[in-house]
């Protein structure tokens, strides 16, 4: 059984040397999100206002991490995890890049799927060094563990999706238009037979076409497609992690961009 190998540990120094470039895409993204806040105030929009605020208090979450623990996260995660919040708040959200490119969702999803397992690998790997616990995990359940972390997150990510839609009225599982429907509710016979319609090209609601050329999935494609690339982007990480801790630095040596890392205290002289 080969013996466990702690990744290197910065001195606080070198992880504060390290920011430059965070600092930069920080400040850069807030400086945007203070404008949009600023002309959205004037426009008269106050559910935009809130978008805004929500993602200023987002983009702090790195930094407060780095400032109340002993971990030090990458320059490239953090800046993917502004990046992140940008793309899905003020982006997303507020220029409907949502409706307007279809695959941004998908996008925003897979990526989450690959930072959600960077964040879970990373809680686990830190937990390996602590001399504290006596478990020491081995490469493939660290990548196991990511893979598990990385899908819950995205599970009760469309838990949150359904309830503010049938809480409050919104679209965040967003519908799909399909020509072909199976169910068991239209058998008469209540005999669990499926009955199939297919070629559907309009539906009528309460006397009224919708026109959207075919019958209105609401939220089910959407959110299996979710979950699905989710799945893709947390393999793809888990994989990666596995070789990582396996040979450290001699594979998979790209993944120190991704994977935050312990903070060796500096001795007082």
């Amino acid at each position: 059984m080969k013996k466990w190998k702690a990744p290197e540990k910065k001195s606080l120094g070198q992880a504060l040397k390290e920011k430059d470039s965070a600092r930069i895409v920080h400040y850069a993204l807030r400086f945007i999100v203070v404008l949009v806040l600023v002309a959205q105030l004037f426009n008269g929009n106050y559910e935009n206002v809130f978008l805004c605020v929500l993602t200023l208090i987002l983009f702090t979450i790195p930094s407060l991490i780095e400032t109340n623990t002993r971990i030090d996260i990458p320059d490239t995660l953090e800046n993917l995890i502004f990046f992140f919040i940008f793309a899905a708040e003020i982006l997303g959200e507020m220029r409907s890049y949502y409706v307007t490119f279809p695959f941004w969702d998908t996008l925003l999803h897979t990526f989450n799927g690959f930072l959600a397992a960077a964040i879970g690998f990373s809680l686990v790997d830190i937990l390996n060094q602590n001399e504290r616990f006596s478990i020491r995990l081995s490469p493939f359940f660290v990548a196991i563990v990511a893979f598990c972390f990385s899908m819950t997150i995205g599970v009760m990510w469309e838990f949150f999706e359904f309830f503010m839609d049938v809480a409050f009225g919104l679209d965040m599982q967003k519908d799909t238009v399909i020509a072909t429907i199976h169910s068991v509710s239209l058998d008469p016979t209540n005999s669990q037979k499926i009955i199939t319609i297919s070629g559907i090209e309009e539906v009528v609601v309460q006397g009224k076409p919708l026109g959207v050329g075919g019958y209105l999935d609401i939220g089910l494609f959407d959110t299996m497609e979710d979950l699905f690339v989710n799945f893709i982007g947390a393999v793809a990480f888990s994989i990666a992690g596995y070789f990582y801790v396996k040979y450290r630095s001699k594979k998979a040596g790209f993944l120190k961009y991704f994977v935050p890392t312990l903070v060796e205290k500096e001795e007082s002289r």
